[in-house]
């Protein structure tokens, strides 16, 4: 969503990598290609240009360390600033002091409301350990309706509907007095909506707040509307007491500007965000958090927090052995790569590591090739997984034809694989140097787009950015996650 943003606010970085100090000249010159790709996310221009001014205001304001470079105090003042646009701090959902917690959604149509009662409903499930009823209020759409039972028997959470022809505020209602009656902690209901804001929209809403009383209002906004879905979220909050906002599809091709305005322009929070079609691909909504993938700096421990609900932190411990000391084989790598499926899609996995959005821009990289290893090892014998080396051609053949790939993708996999068994067991003898030449670049920039550090694993965390010589590590790398074999 923000590829176009963190692109410019990396230009701006290199544009002052190497000079002594911050002025405003080399600050202004760093700013312009932001300022372009602000507007170009569609972000509220008066944001925008208070934005930049605050920017350029703490900039020029800071004093100069000498042992940091002004590229990275650059860096720490965009990322200072973009945290408070974005929010500053994680908020939550409000708290009920007694009785269930009744959240009431609201949003137009088409911004994915009813999914993400279903979405909600299910992070509160798992991530909180609550018992939630969903309740099917938006009668406008007969489908919605239906649309919420299913999604209510396919993750297990239990939905309260009525007939079309009942009156919302009294469905609502008698939603809440089950939950009550049948022990439920959370009532999430799913209210009408409409292609654009109406009188009648508000006033049915207001119906239903008024007579259900819920303990926060959260609107539901699609990100890919830029602008237009900040200016819904104004006026839902002139009519509603709006609590925070469920910002939609923003693992699209959406530009951002809801994201960066919203908070802004309404002063509402925003407290999630749909990050996929999933009904587990709901995120919690965290600033500082959000300011570092936007500026390249990755999300490690989102991904080490997705990580640890996963996988088997004792499992993952035996693999880490046998792969640092180059003793495992097929039957181990196959139980690695559903590891890795587990985490969710690979070029977004990789996206949470600092310095890999920008790298991983232009590489295609295709999931169901996950699928196609699996089958090549399925393929193997038992013997042949455990042990390699015999697999010869007339191998290769037979496990090409029997999992219906190519015989040169059997050959990729083969060579791919004792690679990465060579690179391991350098790395688990503390083989640096080697190991960079395997990674194909060499000192400082072996993985595309990292800093200097970097290149030098294990050497503690990057920094957020760095100007790492580029060159054959992007290549061989890239190649890599391609499948394709060097």
């Amino acid at each position: 969503m923000f590829d176009s943003l963190t692109g410019a606010l990396d230009k701006a970085y290199r544009s002052i990598v190497g000079q002594k100090v911050l002025t405003e000249k080399n600050v202004e010159d760093g700013i312009q290609s932001v300022r372009e790709a602000l507007l170009e996310a569609d972000v509220n221009f008066g944001v925008a240009r208070d934005f930049l001014a605050r920017v350029k205001e703490r900039a020029l304001g800071q004093e100069v360390l000498k042992a940091v470079d002004p590229g990275q105090q650059f860096v720490k003042v965009f990322h200072d600033a973009l945290t408070e646009l974005l929010g500053s701090e994680k908020r939550g959902l409000p708290v009920a002091d007694q009785g269930p917690l009744v959240l009431m959604m609201a949003g137009l149509q088409g911004a994915g409301k009813t999914t993400t009662c279903a979405k909600l409903a299910l992070w509160l499930k798992e991530k909180r350990k609550k018992n939630p009823l969903l309740v099917a209020a938006d009668l406008q759409r007969p489908a919605a309706v239906e649309q919420l039972q299913t999604l209510g028997r396919q993750l297990g959470i239990a939905v309260h509907a009525e007939g079309t022809d009942q009156s919302p505020p009294q469905v609502c209602q008698r939603g809440i007095e089950l939950a009550k009656r049948n022990r439920h902690d959370v009532v999430i209901l799913d209210t009408a909506g409409r292609l654009h804001i109406d009188d009648a929209l508000m006033t049915e809403l207001q119906m239903v707040h008024s007579l259900c009383q819920p303990h926060g209002v959260l609107l539901v906004c699609d990100s890919m509307l830029g602008q237009d879905a900040v200016q819904s979220a104004k006026e839902f909050d002139s009519r509603l007491p709006i609590h925070g906002v469920i910002l939609t599809k923003t693992d699209g091709d959406a530009r951002g500007g809801a994201a960066l305005s919203v908070k802004a322009v309404t002063g509402k929070p925003i407290l999630f965000v749909g990050t996929g079609e999933k009904p587990d691909e709901l995120e919690e909504f965290d600033p500082p958090r959000m300011a570092g993938r936007i500026l390249g700096m990755g999300d490690v421990v989102s991904l080490v927090e997705k990580a640890q609900e996963v996988i088997d932190e004792k499992q993952a411990e035996r693999e880490a052995k046998k792969l640092l000391k180059g003793q495992f084989d097929f039957e181990d790598f196959l139980k690695q790569l559903n590891m890795i499926r587990k985490l969710g899609p690979l070029k977004k996995v990789l996206g949470m590591l600092p310095g890999m959005g920008q790298a991983l821009k232009e590489v295609d990289l295709d999931d169901r090739r996950f699928k196609r290893v699996e089958a090549m090892i399925q393929s193997m014998t038992v013997a042949e997984r455990r042990n390699p080396d015999l697999i010869d051609i007339q191998r290769r053949r037979r496990i090409a034809a029997g999992s219906g790939n190519p015989l040169q993708g059997v050959h990729d996999l083969v060579k791919q694989f004792k690679t990465m068994q060579k690179m391991m067991s350098k790395l688990g003898k503390g083989g640096l140097g080697d190991l960079q030449g395997l990674m194909g670049g060499g000192g400082a920039g072996g993985f595309p787009g990292m800093p200097g550090g970097m290149g030098q694993m294990p050497g503690g965390m990057p920094s957020p950015r760095g100007g790492g010589r580029r060159g054959g590590g992007n290549s061989a790398f890239q190649d890599f996650l391609r499948g394709r074999g060097r």
